[in-house]
């Protein structure tokens, strides 16, 4: 039986002022062909997950605080206990509007990692509006600052 343990799962943290833990695949001792999991913490007040799209069919389920989730054209507030569905090659962001951090559950398959990931820590992500449609009226800004410290390696 292999068992993980979230407080010895140290995670990273992004450029865009969040944490993600993996609970299944990445640095977790568990890991599945057919999917991958983990825990986002954002920051308050803008603690992001970057405007990008994967071809990956995703869910996100709030564990707790206030967030501006983006989906195609759509905007929605999203609080403790909802879930969205990410259909693969659907834009997505999702944005911390709270003044206490929020955190929520990502989980995608096939497991794998994600290209925005690599892409927010080398500053080289997809533009709104450029490089990948524009975010829906209203939105929060994505976030694309390189890290302040010059690209990161995963």
């Amino acid at each position: 039986m292999i068992v993980g343990d979230l407080k010895n799962i140290q995670g990273r943290c992004y450029p865009a002022k969040r944490r993600t833990q993996n609970l299944v695949g990445g640095a977790s001792p568990i890991h599945c062909n057919h999917f991958a999991m983990g825990l986002v913490t954002l920051e308050p007040n803008g603690g992001q997950v970057p405007w990008h799209r994967h071809e990956e069919e995703e869910v996100y389920f709030v564990i707790s605080g206030r967030t501006e989730m983006c989906l195609g054209e759509e905007r929605w507030e999203l609080t403790s206990g909802q879930i969205v569905h990410i259909p693969p090659g659907v834009c997505h962001q999702v944005t911390n509007i709270g003044d206490v951090s929020a955190t929520f559950i990502y989980c995608y398959g096939p497991a794998g990692d994600v290209d925005h990931w690599k892409q927010e820590l080398a500053g080289t992500l997809p533009k709104a509006g450029i490089d990948v449609p524009d975010l829906p009226a209203g939105a929060h800004p994505q976030f694309t600052d390189p890290p302040e410290d010059g690209p990161i390696e995963l």
